[in-house]
C-alpha cells in the first residue's frame, strides 16, 4: 500500500509539561506524519476518545513513559498505508486500543494473561496515540470494528467499554444479580448497559445528578450520591471513580461474598479498613490492569450483536485541552470524544 498520498506533516496534542490541567499540560503542534513500520498500519483518525487516563497523563499521575508523548488510546482510523509484511485494506475502519504489544512468550502471555505482560507497551503512554491527525498501530493489536456505529461512537468503546466489560468479569456478578457501579462516566454508562443485557440490577452511585438521571434513562434500578449506600445487598460493585475514599462505602454496600472491582489505572489512597466491616464473610477487593485483545474480541462482538446507546459529546481536535479540562471538572455525563477539525 503506497504511503505516497499521505501528507508530511499533521496537527497533534503533545503532553510535553505534565501538570494540573489548569497550566495547560498540553501544547498543540505540528508533527511529522508517522511511517508505519514492519508490522504497522497508519491510519487517519476519524475520531479518538478523551479517557481519564489521558487525563493522568496529561496530569502526571502516571508518569509518562515517552517524553512528549500524544495521548489518546481510544482511536477510530481510516487505512492509509501498512508496513512490510502488513496486508490491509485501503479506507477499512480499524480501532486502536490501549494496549499495543506484549511479548508473547513470558508466563503470563503463555496463560492468557497477556495483560499482565511486564514487557507490554501503551497508546498514548509508550507510543504516540490518537490527539492527532494520523497514528499508527501494530496490525496485530488493531481490532476490526462493528458496524451500526459512528465514528464517534466507537471511540469510546475501544477503552472505556473495554476496560468496563473486563471490570465486570472481574467483578463475578452471579446471573440475575445485583451490581453497584461506582462513578458514572464513559466506562460505566457501558459496562452498566452489558450488566442489563445479560439480566442484571442496576445501582448507581454518583455525585453528579446528570450522570444520574442518564443511569436511569438507561434502566438503572437506582441512582443515588456516590458515597450513599443503595437500597439493597450488592452482589457485586465496580468502582469507576479513581477516588480511594469511595472504597469504604463499596465494601460495605456488598453482601456475603460480594466482589468489589476496581477499574482504574490509577486510584487515590485508601483510608484504612476495618475487616469485620469491610472484609469479612469473604467480601473481596479485585484490580483491573488493562484488558487482553480476548477482552477486546469479546465485547466489541457484543457491541455488533447488542445496540450500545453511547452517549457521546464531541470537541473538535484543536479543543482537545478543553475536552480534558471539562472531563476533569465533570462538565458532562457520558464520554468526550475528539473529531477532525473543520476546515
Amino acid at each position: 500500500m503506497s504511503f505516497s498520498d499521505a501528507p508530511t506533516e499533521m496537527t497533534a496534542w503533545r503532553a510535553l509539561r505534565p501538570g494540573p490541567i489548569g497550566t495547560g499540560p498540553l501544547d498543540r503542534v505540528r508533527a511529522p506524519v508517522p511511517v508505519p513500520a514492519a508490522g504497522e498500519l497508519l491510519v487517519r483518525v476519524r475520531a479518538c476518545g478523551v479517557c481519564r487516563t489521558d487525563l493522568h497523563v496529561a496530569e502526571g499521575d502516571l508518569p509518562v513513559h515517552r517524553p512528549g508523548v500524544i495521548p489518546g488510546h481510544e482511536v477510530v482510523g481510516e487505512v492509509v498505508a501498512a508496513g512490510p509484511g502488513v496486508r490491509a485494506e485501503p479506507g477499512q475502519r480499524v480501532g486502536i486500543a490501549w494496549l499495543r504489544h506484549t511479548c508473547g512468550q513470558c508466563r503470563y502471555c503463555l496463560r492468557g494473561a497477556e495483560n499482565l505482560c511486564p514487557r507490554s507497551r501503551y497508546t498514548g503512554w509508550d507510543a504516540d496515540g490518537g490527539y492527532a491527525e494520523f497514528a499508527v498501530a501494530p496490525a496485530d493489536y488493531a481490532h476490526p470494528l462493528p458496524a451500526g456505529y459512528s465514528d464517534a461512537e466507537l471511540a469510546p468503546l475501544l477503552c472505556a467499554g473495554i476496560i468496563g466489560y473486563r471490570a465486570l468479569r472481574r467483578a463475578a456478578l452471579p446471573d440475575g444479580g445485583r451490581l453497584g457501579i461506582y462513578g458514572f462516566g464513559g466506562s460505566a454508562h457501558l459496562a452498566a448497559q452489558v450488566a442489563l443485557a445479560r439480566g442484571a440490577e442496576v445501582h448507581v452511585m454518583t455525585r453528579d445528578p446528570a450522570a444520574r438521571e442518564l443511569a436511569l434513562a438507561l434502566g438503572a434500578a437506582s441512582a443515588q450520591g456516590a458515597a450513599d449506600p443503595p437500597p439493597v445487598a450488592l452482589d457485586a460493585a465496580i468502582l469507576f471513580a479513581p477516588v480511594g475514599d469511595l472504597v469504604l462505602p463499596a465494601l460495605a454496600a456488598l453482601d456475603r461474598g460480594g466482589v468489589l472491582s476496581i477499574a482504574g489505572i490509577h486510584l487515590s489512597d485508601i483510608p484504612a479498613l476495618n475487616y469485620q466491616r469491610h472484609l469479612f464473610q469473604e467480601r473481596e477487593i479485585r484490580s483491573v490492569t488493562a484488558n487482553t485483545r480476548a477482552d477486546a474480541r469479546e465485547f466489541l462482538a457484543f457491541a455488533g450483536a447488542h445496540r450500545l446507546d453511547v452517549t457521546v459529546h464531541p470537541y473538535p481536535l484543536g479543543a482537545a485541552d478543553r475536552a480534558l479540562s471539562d472531563l476533569a471538572h465533570g462538565k458532562f455525563a457520558g464520554a468526550a470524544v475528539l473529531v477532525p477539525d473543520t476546515p
